[in-house]
């Protein structure tokens, strides 16, 4: 999603709006205080303050539209866990067809899952405001393609997406490759709160689930939630969490809160390992330190593997942004993956670098909005692989 909703980066940039006055005041204005730089801030041209109209215009339109597809009645309950099933496809009848997860079968079908010792996680946010949904959504997925299918077979694989909207889902669905070799969570938005975006996650075939359950967040101004699902390998049980924290610096924060229920969810009885990951909307000072924080205690892969905030390799925002956007606000390490327990993380790398949108006459729009290239969204994506291991073998608890 774009910085207008108030990226925090190098550039210190803090903002507060009234969450009574959200959605009316964000199209026209963000109010900016304490701003500080390290280095002198470039004053805008007039071509590049076109250029954040036209942005601030299409993040207004899309802000109303979530809101207009806000869902008024619902069957959960906030902070409570809904659950779901999830959906394999079926050669015989050429469809999806929907699965209730069993902690019995899954244990038993975990029998066979030796040869799997490892998690390849896959986490992207594909912005759900730019147009042509279906022509940046299908590079996408031949993006992950290429990238999965060079996988070992020692190697399972899941993806998580942020920022879905309803065609994105049925893209996923028809797609080839995702229809052989993974199960999915999501065919439409019922589960979601807004009809308009949302997250979903694909989880590798070989893989028995034996939870999948969707937790909607009570403190949240804009529709998130987060989604578990739980794998078994090799008799460990693994619960692997998807989720899109809230945007923006308003007044109180909700992403502590939000990230303080996910904590407790990974740290439930019964597991053998916990992993979380998607755009975590680091925007602010504490959220370099939102794992372990309030009793969080997860680990966050990127700083485990030596890497360092504020380096270059760290930014997965900022790269792809509009140029008027970038110039304002940076580059930023938004997307990030926690972890506990019994998974250690063996490796962590960006993915999603220059993939473009399909046909000339989209790519021609989106570049008339002011990005460098036609890139299918403004995130790059990160990967994590994690090795399942024994209780006293536990070196990243």
């Amino acid at each position: 999603m774009f910085p207008i909703l108030c990226r925090y980066n190098r550039l210190n940039l803090s903002q507060h709006l009234s969450s009574s006055t959200l959605f009316s005041r964000l199209s026209t204005s963000i109010i900016s205080k304490g701003f500080s730089s390290p280095a002198p801030v470039q004053p805008p041209t007039k071509s590049s303050q076109h250029r954040t109209s036209t942005m601030d215009a299409l993040f207004a339109k899309a802000m109303q539209e979530t809101a207009a597809l806000r869902k008024t009645s619902v069957v959960w309950k906030p902070d409570e866990p809904h659950p779901q099933s999830y959906y394999t496809f079926d050669k015989t009848t050429s469809s999806w067809t929907p699965k209730v997860p069993s902690a019995a079968a899954a244990e038993d079908a975990g029998q066979n899952t030796t040869r799997i010792t490892s998690l390849a996680l896959y986490t992207w946010n594909i912005d759900f405001m730019l147009p042509f949904a279906e022509a940046r959504m299908r590079p996408a997925l031949s993006h992950l393609d290429e990238l999965t299918s060079s996988q070992p077979a020692s190697t399972a694989v899941i993806i998580f997406l942020q920022e879905c909207t309803p065609s994105d889902l049925d893209t996923i669905a028809s797609t080839s490759w995702i229809r052989e070799r993974f199960n999915v969570t999501d065919l439409n938005h019922i589960s979601w709160a807004t009809a308009h975006y949302g997250t979903t996650t694909l989880v590798d075939r070989r893989l028995p689930i034996s939870s999948a359950f969707r937790v909607h967040y009570s403190k949240t101004r804009l529709d998130r939630d987060a989604f578990f699902v739980d794998v078994n390998i090799n008799k460990k049980r693994v619960r692997l969490c998807n989720t899109h924290l809230e945007s923006m610096a308003l007044d109180p924060p909700f992403r502590p809160p939000q990230m303080k229920l996910i904590a407790g969810y990974l740290h439930e009885s019964g597991l053998d390992g916990a992993i979380t990951a998607g755009d975590f909307n680091a925007i602010q000072p504490f959220d370099r330190t939102l794992h372990v924080d309030g009793g969080n205690n997860l680990k966050d892969a990127f700083l485990e593997l030596g890497g360092q905030e504020d380096s270059e390799e760290s930014y997965t925002w900022g790269q792809q942004a509009a140029t008027a956007l970038r110039e304002r606000f940076g580059c930023s390490r938004m997307d990030k993956v926690y972890f506990r327990g019994g998974v250690r993380v063996l490796k962590f790398e960006r993915f999603g670098e220059d993939v473009l949108v399909e046909g000339d006459a989209e790519a021609k729009t989106i570049l008339g909005l002011g990005f460098e290239k036609a890139w299918v969204t403004d995130h790059l994506g990160v990967r994590a692989e994690f090795e399942v291991v024994e209780q006293a073998a536990r070196g990243q608890l």
